[in-house]
């Protein structure tokens, strides 16, 4: 139960709803809807053991789970609609091993957020727009926008005014802050008045912040100049690729990739970002032959950080945004026509010994995660033996 759900609208409802829902159930959907929209969330039926809500109860999280202000917590009564601040929402279902009832089910659609400055957290640069026409209704210039670096211009069209503010560089400050990682600038409008002026100039806060699983975007206005205060949530940039020997020199572009049985195969994962105090890891490893379903015939190859298929190693790598490791083509290959890898890689700051990165193998549960370390999923493959090894008769 639980995952990532991205479409513009849809339905979340508690498992084998409206029969009964199981014991001890845990289950996390985290809705993204495009940047700039909001995400509204409206239940229409709970039915769970009622009272103080400590034994069965829904938690709705305004953005990620572990980040995030909780917008309410409850298990009967009426039925609530919430409104996200941003373009994420969590929610969060929790049973005990007690009673068990019908459980709830609940609608969430994205709405617009209706702004006049919009801010994408993008890989290696934070983009921002202003609108001319809000400016200019407040009676201000587009001339009159600059960065804390005046050499870093904005390009200013009929209608916009677009920043693209780099992570490291027009005085972008990096900082840590708790659990998360900030990257911040700021956007200045100056008053027209030369020697007397009636307007305050305006001080736009525009900030990234590395959250568990995404970037979070932050605009707000200083003092009262400029009613601003939106958040936007993106992914990681990171893809898997297939190489053909351990000196990591060859790229394997053919997909599907014909292999053999029992193969050495050598995967490099890599982190596209800008930042260099970035480190990458593989987390977890799992493969299934439907690229759609990791869990009804999966293989794992590395767990939490722990190994779990003898032939599955690490290679020493150049840079902390890469990740190199290999196993074999195994026995899983030979009932199935093809395989997909499903890798979940971690991503910390560089130096934070107390992080995933450093610690290795660990058997806590991925719920468990410290917010300072972010997870990215990847599916590559389909894997398929060569000719003369193809498995026989239809897929088991």
């Amino acid at each position: 139960c639980g995952g990532s759900v991205s479409d513009p609208s849809g339905v979340l409802q508690s498992p084998n709803y409206p029969g009964n829902y199981p014991n001890n159930a845990d289950c996390v959907w985290e809705i993204q809807v495009e940047n700039n929209f909001r995400v509204t969330l409206t239940f229409r039926d709970i039915m769970m053991q009622s009272g103080t809500c400590q034994h069965d109860y829904i938690e709705v999280y305004d953005g990620p789970l572990h980040s995030s202000p909780l917008l309410g917590r409850f298990c009967s009564g009426s039925f609530p609609t919430y409104v996200s601040s941003s373009n994420m929402m969590s929610v969060r279902f929790h049973s005990d091993s007690r009673f068990s009832f019908r459980g709830f089910q609940a609608h969430y659609s994205s709405i617009p957020a209706g702004h006049n400055t919009t801010i994408q957290c993008l890989p290696d640069y934070m983009h921002v727009v202003i609108s001319r026409d809000y400016l200019q209704s407040q009676g201000y210039s587009a001339q009159r926008v600059t960065l804390n670096d005046n050499r870093c211009r904005p390009t200013i069209t009929s209608q916009q005014v677009v920043f693209n503010i780099p992570y490291n560089g027009c005085g972008t400050i990096q900082e840590e802050n708790n659990d998360t990682i900030n990257y911040s600038n700021t956007i200045r409008v100056a008053s027209s008045g030369y020697i007397i002026k009636r307007k305050k100039n305006i001080n736009l806060h525009v900030s990234c912040k590395m959250l568990r699983k995404s970037w979070q975007q932050v605009v707000y206005a200083a003092e009262d100049a400029v009613d601003v205060d939106e958040y936007q949530f993106g992914k990681y940039n990171m893809n898997i690729t297939f190489y053909e020997s351990p000196a990591f020199q060859r790229q394997v572009r053919a997909s599907p990739y014909y292999i053999d049985l029992n193969q050495n195969l050598y995967l490099q994962a890599c982190l596209h970002s800008s930042d260099p105090n970035l480190k990458v890891v593989v987390d977890t490893c799992v493969a299934a032959p439907d690229p759609r379903d990791f869990n009804t015939l999966a293989y794992y190859l590395v767990r939490n950080g722990c190994p779990r298929d003898s032939s599955y190693g690490t290679y020493y790598s150049p840079s902390s945004h890469f990740a190199r490791f290999k196993f074999n083509a195994f026995e899983f290959m030979s009932r199935h026509p093809s395989v997909y890898l499903r890798c979940q890689m971690l991503v910390c700051r560089l130096g934070d010994f107390s992080s995933r990165c450093y610690r290795g193998c660990s058997s806590r549960a991925k719920r468990d995660t410290s917010p300072a370390e972010e997870r990215v999923d990847v599916v590559v493959g389909p894997l398929q033996l060569r000719g003369g090894d193809a498995p026989s008769g239809s897929p088991g």
